[in-house]
């Protein structure tokens, strides 16, 4: 899938300024932007980009339209994501969060919400994670983190994130 992850940008430039701190994207996911957006910056408040910086780790799994298949370089990276993590079954919890985007329907993308959710809880248990630490919230076409005015943006609410939470002890 060509979608980038846009929750691993590199950063190639970073100034702050009172409540603003302007970042340039150089890459994501070691792509150059270039293929995507030209010239990218943005200029984001310090407490939104504090707001990011929690003990959460996170990672999405992207999907085609209508569809809850997860292709096969997607599988392989969220096991080498998986494996990367120490300790990952005795200090984090899972949350699976399923998000859609708003074409065919509340019914249809409720349905469409939980397949995808499970098809990824179902990796997870492939990888010997055990159920009771996966917990799973399908918010179909509700909440979109990304505009559903665009077709880049719907491309973006069609996923699954995958969040590791600490357990507090």
């Amino acid at each position: 899938m060509w979608l980038p992850r846009l929750h691993k940008p590199l950063i190639k430039h970073s100034l702050s300024a009172k409540n603003y701190k302007l970042v340039t994207l150089k890459q994501i996911n070691g792509q150059p932007m270039r293929t995507l957006l030209i010239g990218c910056i943005l200029l984001l408040p310090i407490s939104i980009l504090a707001q990011s910086s929690t003990d959460e780790i996170r990672k999405s799994i992207y999907f085609d339209g209508g569809s809850y298949y997860i292709d096969e370089q997607q599988i392989q990276e969220l096991a080498h994501w998986l494996d990367s993590i120490p300790n990952l079954l005795d200090k984090y919890e899972i949350q699976l969060i399923s998000h859609t985007d708003p074409i065919g329907g509340k019914r249809y993308n409720q349905w469409l919400s939980k397949m995808r959710s499970e098809a990824v809880y179902n990796l997870l248990l492939q990888k010997d994670i055990p159920e009771h630490i996966i917990h799973t919230k399908n918010w179909a076409f509700e909440n979109p983190v990304y505009s559903n005015e665009s077709y880049l943006g719907m491309a973006m609410n069609r996923r699954v994130d995958v969040i590791l939470f600490p357990i507090l002890f």
